[in-house]
C-alpha cells in the first residue's frame, strides 16, 4: 500500500500525487495507492491517516510525504513503523510557517481558512526529535526555495538520502524517482506478480 501525502495549501489533484497515481496504475497497482485529502488542521490531517493505517500492517505501508506532508509522514512513520519516502520535506513546519498565519486560500480547492497559533502548537506537538533512519528515502532539490535542503539532511541523517543540485520547490526531478521509490517501498516484486496475474 502507498499513501500520498500531499503538502500545504494542496490537495490530491496535485502534480505529484497524479504523476504518482498514474505510475502506480500503469503497474497494476492502482488499488493499492491513496491519497486523501487532507484536512488544514494538523490533528485532524494525522487522524484521518491513522484510520487509514490501522488497516494495514505498519510494514506493508509506504508513505509518500512532499513538503507539510513529509513532516506528517515521519509523525505516522515513528507511531507506527511505517516506510516514509519525503519529497522536499518540512522539518519545522511550526516555525516556518509561521509568517504565514492569517486567511489562506487552498490552490486546488479554493477552500479558505484561517491559520491561526493553534495550527503551529499542533505542528510543535507532532515534531519528532530523534528517527529511525532506516525507515526513510529522502529527496531533496538543492534550489528549493522554500526550504533549505541541508535542514533536511541533517534531520534524517543516517536515512537514504538522494540530493539533486538545482531544481525547486515541487521537485522538478519527481518523475526520475518513480523507480527508488518504488524499489524502496517493496513494490517493485508486486509489481511483477501483477504482470504476471495479468498474463494468466
Amino acid at each position: 500500500m502507498m499513501i500520498y501525502l500531499h503538502g500545504f495549501n494542496s490537495s490530491p489533484q496535485s502534480h505529484k500525487a497524479q504523476v504518482l497515481a498514474a505510475e502506480m496504475a500503469r503497474r497494476g497497482l492502482a488499488d493499492r495507492f491513496l491519497c486523501p485529502a487532507l484536512p488544514h488542521r494538523p490533528r485532524a490531517a494525522i487522524a484521518l491517516v491513522e484510520r487509514e493505517l490501522a488497516r494495514h500492517p505498519a510494514g506493508a505501508v509506504t508513505l509518500v510525504g512532499s513538503s507539510l506532508g513529509g513532516f506528517y509522514a515521519t509523525a505516522l512513520a515513528e507511531r507506527r513503523g511505517a516506510r516514509a519516502v519525503l519529497l522536499n520535506p518540512a522539518v519545522r513546519p511550526q516555525a516556518d510557517l509561521e509568517s504565514y498565519l492569517g486567511v489562506q486560500r487552498n490552490l486546488y480547492t479554493g477552500e479558505a481558512y484561517e491559520l491561526t497559533r493553534a495550527h503551529l502548537d499542533e505542528w510543535r506537538a507532532l515534531e519528532v526529535t530523534a528517527i529511525h533512519p532506516e525507515r526513510y528515502l529522502l529527496i531533496v532539490e538543492t534550489g528549493d526555495e522554500l526550504l533549505d535542503y541541508r535542514i533536511a539532511l541533517a534531520k534524517y541523517r543516517g536515512a537514504r538520502q538522494i540530493v539533486v543540485e538545482g531544481g525547486d520547490h515541487t521537485l522538478a526531478s519527481f518523475a526520475r524517482h518513480l523507480p527508488a521509490i518504488f524499489a524502496f517501498a517493496g513494490l517493485d516484486a508486486a509489481d511483477a506478480s501483477a504482470s504476471a496475474q495479468r498474463r494468466l
